[in-house]
């Protein structure tokens, strides 16, 4: 065989192995609740496409795709999604599955927002107490919920004192400095079951529906970035919302509790 056809077949090859390869932007909250270990091998196995994880926080996941870094994105946070997709970054918005935001604390509960009567008023008896608060402080989902939540409570977070430390962190690294603080934080259900260094901390409170945690999958627009692969972010779409999917979505479980619920639809 002449050495020609020999770089013409390597070359082939090169293409062929890399077609079924894409970047998928997720945030830190996802990667931390362990269900990317659950789906990224059925995902091979079913459609044989290798799925490349960019683990950021949503605002940095966003700017990935709008730089055209990555084929499409997995993030929670909907306002900045609708404002992606508006923008032109990306083709749609997906909805996947959801779950829940939940303030975690000291066991002691110095704050006093066990016995909330909602995520208003655990807020303000946390900043009312000026008991120790740990920030993701990176703009990702959790920390843009986080932010509105304090809005809602009519709380300047800006004038802050010590109690307050935004660490600029994903959310595993946050839950380590809160645990390591015995302080109070803000977390997406699935990361803090999934999470092993618990300490002096527990869930506190949850149920309110303000705390509703939604994920979406945002193909990034080949108009704006022709380099990406739409047509591999598409085949994810479609198996992300479909049968298989939905059954391992709704049966992953920590401790026998369900993390996520599948709800796929479009708006």
């Amino acid at each position: 065989m002449n050495r020609f056809l020999l770089v013409a077949i390597a070359l082939l090859w090169a293409q062929v192995s890399s077609a079924d390869n894409m970047r998928l932007a997720v945030t830190t909250s996802f990667e931390n609740s362990g269900l990317a270990d659950v789906l990224l091998p059925a995902i091979k196995t079913d459609i044989d496409l290798d799925v490349q994880l960019l683990v950021v926080g949503t605002g940095q996941a966003l700017k990935l795709g709008a730089a055209g870094d990555v084929d499409a994105v997995l993030v929670h946070s909907k306002e900045a999604e609708e404002a992606f997709v508006t923008a032109g970054y990306g083709t749609h918005r997906r909805e996947i599955m959801y779950n829940d935001f939940v303030i975690i604390g000291p066991v002691e509960d110095p704050a006093g927002i066990n016995g909330a009567a909602n995520v208003i008023d655990a807020m303000t008896n946390i900043a009312t107490a000026k008991a120790r608060f740990v920030s993701r402080g990176d703009d990702s989902g959790t920390h843009k919920a986080e932010r509105a939540l304090w809005a809602a409570a009519g709380l300047n977070i800006q004038d802050h004192g010590d109690w307050y430390q935004a660490v600029g962190s994903g959310m595993g690294a946050a839950l380590n400095t809160a645990a390591g603080l015995n302080a109070y934080i803000i977390a997406d259900r699935a990361s803090w079951l999934n999470f092993g260094n618990k300490k002096g901390l527990s869930l506190l409170f949850s149920g309110d529906p303000a705390l509703y945690n939604q994920y979406a999958f945002l193909p990034v627009d080949p108009v704006k970035n022709s380099h990406v692969r739409n047509d591999l972010a598409m085949l994810l779409e479609e198996w992300l919302t479909g049968a298989r999917a939905a059954a391992l979505i709704n049966g992953y479980s920590i401790g026998g509790e369900p993390l996520f619920v599948f709800n796929a639809t479009t708006d």
